[in-house]
């Protein structure tokens, strides 16, 4: 009976870390623990086996081990477009800013395995990470936002989900089962969440505190199912202080009344209930800011308290929807619902106020002419615009962004629309500086290359990323070493002279996932270039890629000899990555992306070099730099 006494008395002692261990009892061939993986057995036998057996009463769980993975999870109504991704992304800053550790997750409903062979006039731009994913571009707001690399794992769609399934069920994983949607369907989507979460991304050891998961598209929709169903099971799994529901809504203003209306979101939220997930904030979007009878309102038929429903209306710059977070408690009501408020700081979001607040009193703007394939869509090129705005807030000067179609200044369109030629062309020599950014296909070549050729002859600053670096090598071929057809295979697969050509590790047949993608280094081939000055790095510059054509290296050294200098190449020495025109004050092309990696107050150096230039404080900066100040 004393044994019995000591052992129970000990076993009380480690009571709580064994309730949270039991939740996850082992029922597969493995279970995972702090991040380690042991042959399947029992919570309780894990727990004995690294525990002194003989004193139980000594164990002491680490902080991290006592605490569970929290879940924000965004979801959206009405109408899509509202704005999830930011909304998303400025809870986990407001959240950081409270001290805790923060990660995401963004659940793309569609079929596709990812974002890489979607058009952008249809998704957007497709955002590329470190590991090579591409990916959904609320990512990117992710990274920029919260100041993380995330992984191609922390992008869930229903072709990944689906594809995983079924690879099991052809192994016979399943041992016979009929696999279903639920539960096969809906118990991968859960053992994604809760093994993704756990991956740090912040450049620390062990996993995050919050874990920020926006489910795309609208509820309600056919696709989004499975995935509702699966979110509504893992708020039950993990329990209500683990679990925050924040739903993103539409109040619209009709113009002949003037009145708030709150029944699309009534109804929203009603749909959500019934699909057994129950909001416990209400972030509502609106032109104007909340009235108070309409949050009254929402209140009474939504069953959200008052406190809870959070007004994002229309703000001068999205660095200010933390703020509006901030100011409006929801850190407080998060805090709450995931039992957090007794760790947490109060929000120090002094810098994202700084920066906020800097950008709507500037006056200064510089005129900055994108010549690009998918204008007609301004998320196609998301980064790019989000790296320029980065820059040219280090550079105290607001961007104003000429979008041109390439299309407009080829000289078919004088003829079939002469009034956009004309007006192409004019706002082409009214900016300060040309960039061309990357892009696929043949169309709107031409006049790439007759911006190209005006940003190089004029001496006008030129950014040419990825494709614009391309476009470059072909302007240069073709004016100034006479070469007429000079092309590239991917736009004539017959010229005689082509100066950009197939990768020959790329793949014909297949389109996903095939081409030269994610972080790679650059080699400088000289300290003395404007691109190694900028970086500040005279050995080496890695950055992220997406491009299955490259410059031809049979071509290098006839176009060095007329002046054009590869300054970066890759590790092999025979993939052009960075050129330069030391005859021009700023003519930069790179076959990488740098506005991938560019953040709020850290802008991509190429991007803040391409600014600089185009105000004239190049020199001055190079010179600031060399000197150490």
């Amino acid at each position: 009976m004393y044994k019995y006494a000591l052992l129970s008395k000990s076993l009380s002692a480690v009571r709580s870390p064994l309730a949270g261990l039991l939740r996850f009892e082992s029922i597969s061939t493995k279970i995972k623990l702090r991040n380690r993986s042991f042959p399947a057995r029992t919570s309780i036998q894990t727990l004995c086996l690294h525990t002194n057996t003989q004193n139980l009463s000594s164990y002491h769980p680490t902080q991290s081990q006592q605490r569970e993975m929290k879940y924000v999870l965004v979801t959206g109504g009405v109408v899509s477009g509202l704005g999830k991704g930011v909304t998303a992304s400025s809870i986990g800053v407001v959240l950081k800013a409270c001290g805790l550790r923060v990660t995401s997750i963004k659940i793309d409903p569609y079929l596709n395995t990812d974002a890489g062979t979607m058009s952008p006039f249809e998704h957007g731009e497709v955002f590329v990470l470190d590991d090579g994913g591409e990916v959904d571009l609320d990512l990117g707001n992710y990274e920029r936002f919260l100041d993380v690399t995330l992984t191609k794992d922390n992008n869930i769609t229903t072709g990944k989900i689906f594809q995983s399934v079924i690879e099991k069920e052809r192994r016979g994983d399943y041992l016979g089962k009929t696999v279903q949607v639920v539960p096969h369907i809906t118990d991968a989507i859960k053992d994604w969440i809760e093994s993704v979460s756990a991956i740090p991304v912040d450049g620390k050891d062990g996993p995050a505190d919050v874990c920020v998961i926006e489910l795309g598209g609208t509820v309600g929709d056919i696709e989004s199912m499975p995935f509702i169903e699966a979110l509504r099971q893992l708020s039950f799994s993990v329990g209500q202080d683990n679990f925050c529901l924040v739903h993103v809504s539409l109040i619209p203003v009709l113009g002949v009344v003037g009145e708030q209306k709150t029944k699309p979101t009534q109804h929203s939220v009603r749909e959500l209930r019934a699909l057994g997930l129950t909001p416990h904030l209400l972030a509502c979007r609106s032109a104007q800011p909340l009235l108070e009878n309409t949050k009254e309102k929402l209140s009474q038929f939504c069953h959200v308290p008052a406190a809870n429903i959070l007004n994002i209306h229309d703000v001068p710059n999205i660095w200010h929807v933390p703020l509006l977070l901030r100011n409006q408690n929801a850190h407080d009501a998060i805090l709450k619902q995931l039992n957090l408020l007794r760790i947490a700081m109060p929000p120090a979001l002094q810098d994202w106020t700084m920066m906020a607040e800097t950008y709507d009193n500037l006056t200064n703007s510089v005129r900055i002419a994108m010549v690009g394939k998918y204008v007609g869509l301004t998320d196609s090129y998301l980064s790019v615009v989000k790296a320029l705005l980065h820059a040219c807030i280090a550079c105290s000067m607001k961007p104003s962004i000429d979008w041109i179609a390439a299309s407009d200044l080829e000289e078919d369109s004088a003829k079939s629309t002469p009034e956009a030629h004309a007006a192409a062309w004019e706002t082409l020599k009214n900016a300060s500086c040309i960039l061309i950014p990357g892009g696929f296909g043949d169309r709107g070549v031409r006049g790439m290359i007759l911006a190209s050729k005006y940003a190089r002859e004029n001496n006008i600053p030129y950014l040419g990323i990825c494709l614009g670096m391309q476009i470059a090598v072909i302007e240069f071929a073709r004016s100034v070493l006479g070469l007429e057809r000079a092309d590239s295979n991917e736009f004539d697969t017959n010229t005689p002279d082509p100066v950009v050509i197939f990768m020959p590790e790329g793949s014909r047949t297949h389109m996903g996932s095939t081409m030269r993608l994610g972080s790679r280094r650059t080699l400088f081939q000289t300290p003395d270039c404007i691109t190694a000055k900028l970086y500040g790095n005279t050995q080496y510059v890695e950055e992220r890629h997406r491009h299955r054509y490259e410059v031809n290296p049979e071509v290098i050294e006839v176009l060095e000899g007329k002046g054009l200098k590869f300054v970066g190449k890759d590790e092999t020495g025979k993939r052009m990555e960075i050129l330069e025109l030391p005859t021009h004050p700023f003519y930069v092309g790179v076959q990488f992306h740098p506005e991938f990696k560019s953040r709020p107050r850290r802008p991509s150096a190429l991007f803040l070099g391409f600014i600089l230039a185009a105000t004239g404080k190049l020199e001055a900066h190079l010179k600031s730099h060399q000197n150490g100040v």
